[in-house]
């Protein structure tokens, strides 16, 4: 780990105001990712700017969202009442990552800003674009069980880790970041980026924004909801297929339906056109195996990860008969 110079900030202008040119620099809050990053020395910011002590942990509803700060654990979030009750695939998903001591540390911040766990990225001997632009992707012709089948390019395949982001895709979520020319709203959907040409760059935060909170608004998802993960191991482990699933519905009948995957892309992908597949239709297998088809069309495999063109519709079926309640 390389030296690095550490303030406190304790105000969101302090914060901001502390990365102002420095490009290198980063906010630390539970840690949970970047301090592993730095150890191994993946990542090497010059400066770090603690924001625990800024005011962003409440979760608050009000005017037809709930606001959840960008510092509230996810452990709190998860155990919220409100959450609990109106947004349980928001809880449900927290759940079902990492583990409880790490969701006591992470903050909903630090989840979104989370980097790949690509081994191709975390180990400083082996060729990764994400890590070293122009070094090649490791990942392509190497060991790939773990990686992308969705939005991929020939400089990156890596996924996505978050199950809380799979969640809040799904659930139209808006990030509300903070900056030197004020705040600004990103449709959580637009806020990861897929790799393209430039795989370094996660997400379209620019360098001396901040995260202050994420808003849901109202649904009528919170009787049929579901998240459903497949991994290796049941507890800290990461997918290797996730999928969210909030049904709203009318006796059998859908009318309105939420969908997204998460350890399939480079961002939690979202499928809009498989939730559209849903509405108006009973919910039967059958026509979840048919919403599955349409969302697996333009996947594609490389040599390792094949089993998940296969176990994706599985996940999308099982999850949509979970939250319809027909298992």
């Amino acid at each position: 780990m390389i030296q690095f110079q550490f303030e406190r900030a304790s105000t969101v202008k302090a914060s901001v105001n502390a990365m102002v040119n420095n490009g290198n620099a980063r906010f630390i809050a539970g840690g949970t990712n970047l301090v592993d990053l730095m150890k191994r020395n993946v990542m090497t910011p010059t400066k770090l700017v603690d924001i625990n002590a800024v005011p962003l942990k409440d979760i608050q509803q009000k005017n037809g969202v709930i606001s959840i700060g960008a510092l509230a654990l996810n452990s709190q979030v998860a155990d919220n009442k409100i959450i609990q009750e109106k947004y349980p695939l928001l809880s449900k998903a927290l759940n079902a990552g990492a583990s409880a001591q790490i969701r006591n540390m992470a903050t909903v911040g630090g989840n979104i800003m989370q980097r790949t766990r690509c081994s191709y990225f975390y180990d400083t001997t082996l060729p990764c674009n994400k890590r070293q632009p122009g070094s090649g992707c490791g990942a392509l012709d190497g060991l790939n069980r773990m990686h992308a089948i969705f939005g991929t390019s020939k400089d990156c395949i890596a996924v996505h880790p978050s199950d809380m982001c799979v969640a809040l895709v799904a659930l139209d979520a808006t990030v509300v970041v903070a900056g030197p020319k004020g705040e600004r709203r990103i449709p959580f959907e637009e806020f990861h980026r897929l790799p393209g040409s430039q795989p370094a760059k996660d997400n379209t935060l620019q360098n001396n924004e901040m995260i202050i909170s994420v808003e849901i608004p109202d649904n009528e998802f919170n009787k049929n909801a579901h998240y459903f993960k497949v991994r290796d191991r049941a507890s800290y482990a990461f997918a290797l297929i996730s999928v969210a699933a909030a049904l709203n519905m009318d006796g059998k009948v859908i009318k309105e339906a939420r969908l997204a995957m998460g350890g399939v892309a480079h961002k939690p992908w979202r499928l809009k056109e498989a939730e559209k597949s849903l509405v108006g239709k009973q919910a039967t297998e059958e026509v979840f195996k048919q919403a599955a088809e349409i969302a697996m069309q333009g996947a594609k495999a490389y040599k390792y990860n094949a089993f998940k063109l296969k176990l994706g519709p599985n996940v999308i079926v099982e999850a949509l008969k979970n939250a319809a309640g027909l298992v």
